[in-house]
């Protein structure tokens, strides 16, 4: 058997149709959930055999409501189950993510000829709505959600309210008055082909019997308690997952702090070895020299320290806020590598460059294009030996554009590749030569490819040299991040 609705209409708004409505309550889907299964209680324990009027998500949770009152009553139930035509709808050209939010499918059970599908107009105004109503000649009731409809987006913020947990509209009511009126509007929107969804002599009961209400209070009372411990533990296990975050983040800026205060004592050490011994009397003229040079040289790395950890601590404050843009590798890497073709040639090092102008742009943080862009090369340049060579390539490869920076330096050793980084690592080596640096500049390029969805990785062995490459996303592959800040 068939049922179709030819009108459109809105349990709503029948039952706020009648003279002093019940009051809806602004309640959560879960409260909602315990009204249903006190009802379902309610009528197993009693065995009471009712037509059921229902249209609940599609979730299984829902759903399996329904399947424990058939499987406990059985035959002597009747089920209608509301939903929307679906082929018509198709038809209309309707947006199916409301589709999936707001209609219902048939519970699955053992007996289908219990099961009465209800069909809908594809515009429906029920599409909002789900309700529970038990008819029978001892008792009868309605629970009833409505969802508002959702706010537009606002032209002064831009972002558009999705009401994902915005509270339902819920009614729940025993008077037979307002049930009837229910049952009446149905009856009526019912198509002339169908059969009555009811015996004409049925009459809804004004009032269920005392017993059965504070029974069913009962329920309520015992199915909602559950609900709410159910709340209380994953709002208890959820802040127990953000306690220990925040412990995990504390524990990582006392670390922080501890590296920064390490660092900044390894260049004051050596200042103030080099000015004892500057007071010497005995000193000699090219020792003199030597040690004001290597006052120079941590002063100067001193000097690195502070400004990259400044720059890193600026960089993670605001990297979030900061935007993408479109940028070609052609308009920044010759620049750079221009830039530093002098250092090259003063180390008798090669340096060339390979990035074809018809490469499509890349996204990157605005203004940050450059800065990966020196760090890398500023690297490679430094740990190449005189004589060694440098190239910097730039190729198409799928939704990305791949940036290699290779050299013939002295490499990374294996196990020290997965730290390289890390934030102040710096690359440790049997040689005597003083790299110097803050060992930052790894760190930055990181976060920043992360920001703008790409990446970074490393090939390297010892003596050999090491291959940096970059992962930029192209213009046709959107970045996360402005995926996210156009959905807000």
């Amino acid at each position: 058997m068939n049922v179709s609705l030819v009108n459109d209409l809105s349990v709503y708004q029948l039952v706020m149709g009648v003279q002093t409505p019940p009051k809806p309550l602004s309640l959560s889907p879960a409260t909602l959930l315990s009204l249903v299964r006190a009802q379902i209680d309610l009528l197993i324990e009693q065995q009471i055999a009712a037509t059921l009027w229902v249209k609940l998500p599609p979730d299984k949770i829902w759903q399996s409501e329904l399947a424990r009152y058939q499987s406990s009553v059985g035959a002597s139930s009747l089920i209608y189950t509301c939903q929307i035509d679906e082929s018509r709808k198709v038809e209309a050209g309707e947006d199916k993510g409301e589709e999936k939010l707001n209609t219902s499918s048939s519970p699955s059970s053992p007996s289908s000829s219990h099961h009465v599908p209800v069909h809908l107009p594809p515009d429906s105004q029920m599409r909002r709505e789900s309700f529970l109503m038990v008819l029978s000649p001892q008792f009868c009731s309605l629970i009833l959600a409505h969802r508002p409809l959702k706010k537009r987006k606002s032209q002064t913020s831009g972002k558009v309210n999705t009401n994902k947990n915005q509270p339902l509209l819920i009614i729940t009511t025993v008077e037979g008055r307002v049930i009837q009126q229910v049952l009446n509007g149905i009856q009526q929107g019912i198509a002339p082909e169908s059969s009555s969804i009811l015996p004409a002599s049925f009459i809804c009961p004004t009032v269920p019997q005392a017993t059965l209400m504070n029974q069913l209070l009962a329920k309520q009372l015992l199915r909602q308690d559950e609900i709410n411990r159910q709340i209380i533990t994953v709002r208890t296990n959820k802040l127990e997952q953000q306690n220990q975050e925040l412990h995990n983040k504390e524990q990582l800026k006392d670390e922080y702090l501890k590296n920064v205060c390490q660092e900044l004592r390894i260049p004051l050490t050596h200042m103030k070895t080099a000015l004892s011994l500057l007071n010497s009397p005995n000193l000699k003229p090219p020792q003199r020299q030597r040690y004001l040079q290597m006052l120079n040289t941590q002063c100067d790395q001193q000097n690195s320290l502070i400004t990259g950890f400044l720059e890193l601590v600026q960089l993670e404050q605001n990297l979030e806020g900061t935007t993408l843009e479109l940028v070609r590798l052609s308009d920044i890497v010759p620049g750079v590598v221009s830039t530093y073709q002098p250092v090259a040639q003063e180390k008798g090092i090669m340096l060339a460059y390979t990035v074809p102008t018809e490469l499509p742009s890349v996204w990157c943080v605005s203004g940050r294009l450059r800065q990966i862009v020196i760090n890398l090369l500023h690297n490679s340049l430094k740990f190449t030996p005189n004589g060694g060579q440098v190239w910097v390539r730039a190729r198409n490869q799928g939704d990305y554009v791949q940036l290699e920076f290779r050299d013939t330096g002295i490499g990374i050793p294996e196990n020290e590749i997965p730290k390289i980084f890390d934030r102040f690592y710096r690359v440790r080596t049997a040689a005597t030569e003083d790299y110097g640096g803050a060992g930052l500049g790894l760190t930055i390029v990181q976060q920043l490819l992360l920001r703008c969805g790409g990446s970074i990785s490393v090939r390297s062995k010892l003596s050999e040299g090491s291959s940096f490459t970059v992962q930029l996303a192209t213009v046709g592959n959107i970045p996360k991040a402005i995926a996210t800040e156009n959905e807000l």
